[in-house]
C-alpha cells in the first residue's frame, strides 16, 4: 500500500505528464496545475483534489467532444499546444485561494470548503455549458437582451448548454457532498455554481465583447462570485 505522501505526488505528475502529451496543458501550465493540486489537497484532502480533477476531466472531455462542430468558434486563448497558465489560474485560482485562506486561518474551514467547491462547480458548469452548448443547444440568446444571438458569442446562452451546466455543478456538488456530507450545502453548491456561469455570460456580454476585459479575466471572476454566492448562502441559512 503507498502511503498519502507517495501516492499524491504520483498521481499529480502522472497527471502533469498526461496532460503535457495529451496537449491539454502546455508545460508551464502542467507545473501550475501541479502547484495547485498540491495547495488544495493540503486544504482539502482529497475531496478537494477529487473536485480538481474531475474539473479537468470533464472540461477535457467537453472541449474535445465533437471538436470538429466548434471549429468556427475556437477561443483565440486555445492553443495545439493545449492551455497555458494563465488559464489553468482562471479556472482554479479562486479555489486555491480558499485553499490558502484555509490554511492560513483553519477556522474558517466551513466557509471556504464548501466556497472552493462553488468555485469548481462554476469553473465546470461554464466550461460544459459554453462547450457541449455548441454542440447540443438548438436556440441561442444573448444573456442581457434575450434576443437571439449567434452560437459562440461572448454572453450567448441556449437553454440545453445552460441544464448541461446545473449539471455539471451538481457532480461537483455531489463530490463535496461524498467527502463532507450531504445537506443542504449540496443544493448551495450548485445554487452559487448556477449563478457564477450566468456572472460568466453577463461579464462576456457587457465587458468581453466591448475589449474591456479577456476570456481569463472573466472565467476567474465568475468563479470567484460563484465563492461570493456560497459564502453568503452559508452565512445567512447555516
Amino acid at each position: 500500500m503507498f502511503s498519502n505522501g507517495i501516492l499524491l505526488p504520483i498521481i499529480i505528475i502522472s497527471g502533469m505528464v498526461y496532460s503535457i502529451l495529451a496537449r491539454k496543458l502546455t508545460v508551464t501550465a502542467a507545473f501550475t496545475g501541479g502547484i495547485l493540486a498540491v495547495i488544495i489537497f493540503s486544504a482539502a484532502g482529497y475531496t478537494g483534489f477529487a473536485m480538481m480533477t474531475t474539473f479537468f476531466i470533464l472540461g477535457s472531455f467537453a472541449t474535445s467532444w465533437q471538436k470538429h462542430k466548434k471549429q468556427a468558434f475556437a477561443l483565440r486563448e486555445e492553443t495545439g499546444k493545449g492551455r497555458n497558465a494563465l488559464q489553468v489560474l482562471a479556472n482554479a485560482g479562486a479555489a486555491a485561494v480558499a485553499g490558502i485562506l484555509i490554511l492560513c486561518y483553519p477556522r474558517l474551514d466551513y466557509l471556504m470548503l464548501p466556497a472552493m467547491a462553488a468555485a469548481f462547480a462554476s469553473a465546470t458548469a461554464d466550461t460544459l455549458s459554453s462547450e457541449l452548448g455548441m454542440v447540443y443547444g438548438r436556440r441561442f440568446f444573448n444573456v442581457i437582451s434575450f434576443r437571439p444571438d449567434s452560437c459562440g458569442m461572448d454572453g450567448v446562452i441556449s437553454l440545453e448548454g445552460t441544464l448541461i451546466g446545473i449539471g455539471g455543478s451538481g457532480i461537483i456538488a455531489g463530490i463535496y457532498a461524498l467527502g463532507c456530507g450531504w445537506d443542504i450545502s449540496f443544493l448551495f453548491i450548485v445554487l452559487a455554481g448556477t449563478v457564477g456561469n450566468l456572472t460568466d455570460s453577463v461579464l462576456g456580454a457587457v465587458l468581453e465583447r466591448r475589449g474591456m476585459i479577456g476570456n481569463d479575466v472573466v472565467n476567474f471572476l465568475n468563479t470567484l462570485a460563484a465563492m461570493g454566492v456560497m459564502v453568503v448562502l452559508i452565512l445567512l441559512f447555516l
